[in-house]
């Protein structure tokens, strides 16, 4: 084993293939909202991922993008933004009926609050939004039930230095790209959280191997597609990422692995 023991931090403690709900999921609303995690919990999803961001005036709220645009047409930055600005703004989500709902950004403290019995896996999409996002982590007593992964090695070792040898990482992209070319991953992180191709590279039996061999639990996103999702299974994967939480679930209980 290369890594840490993975059977000693407790965000890793489950008997199965670990379900994540990305961002929530998307099947009721849109991504990092409350009616997104509240209808993922109202399935038994345990596990929810989700992406921070810092606000101008220090609030760490679930938010993927940098920006508003993609969700509201404005041009601004999540971190020029203040708190009770970001409260005004509306997430519209239109169902299959027609009908237009309306969310609010939550922040990850209400998070953690709203859902006390479930595990994150928590992206700080920014360098600015580390240390708050230790310090929320802190102030929550939530350091057992999260796991942190990011694109940035310098996050995540940032993240590690703040918090100590207790919380689980996952390696950002240069160390999964080293473990690939095949170099032993770097770093101590119990679990790899990686897509299901890199580039021409698809996730395979060797790689799979490789990655159980030197000690680390494998969790893959985003699989949106059933018969992708029977692949990573069939492969022997530890934790599938999707945005589609219906079915997921649906295929592990197929499967006789839904737990």
């Amino acid at each position: 084993m290369i890594g840490p023991d993975p059977n000693r931090f407790p965000f890793l403690d489950f008997d199965g293939i670990i379900a994540f709900a990305h961002r929530g999921g998307t099947d009721v609303a849109p991504e990092n909202t409350i009616a997104a995690f509240d209808h993922a919990v109202s399935l038994g999803y345990r596990y929810l991922e989700t992406d921070v961001h810092r606000t101008a005036d220090g609030t760490l709220v679930a938010f993927h993008d940098s920006g508003l645009q993609r969700f509201t047409g404005t041009p601004r930055a999540v971190a020029d933004c203040t708190w009770e600005e970001l409260q005004t703004i509306r997430l519209d989500h239109e169902t299959s009926d027609g009908k237009v709902s309306q969310h609010m950004i939550p922040t990850l403290a209400e998070l953690f609050d709203r859902y006390p019995n479930a595990r994150f896996n928590i992206d700080p999409k920014a360098d600015d939004a580390v240390d708050l996002l230790a310090e929320t982590i802190t102030s929550h007593g939530a350091i057992d039930r999260v796991c942190i992964g990011a694109f940035s090695d310098a996050r995540i070792g940032r993240i590690k230095s703040l918090l100590g040898p207790a919380i689980c990482t996952s390696p950002g992209p240069r160390a999964v790209l080293a473990a690939i070319a095949p170099w032993p991953l770097p770093g101590n992180h119990p679990c790899v959280s990686i897509p299901t191709t890199f580039g021409s590279i698809k996730l395979n039996h060797r790689l799979v191997r490789r990655f159980h061999r030197q000690g680390y639990r494998i969790h893959v996103w985003t699989v949106n597609d059933a018969v992708e999702m029977h692949r990573m299974i069939d492969l022997g994967v530890d934790g599938i990422m999707t945005d589609n939480c219906t079915l997921l679930k649906s295929v592990l209980v197929e499967r006789g692995l839904w737990r």
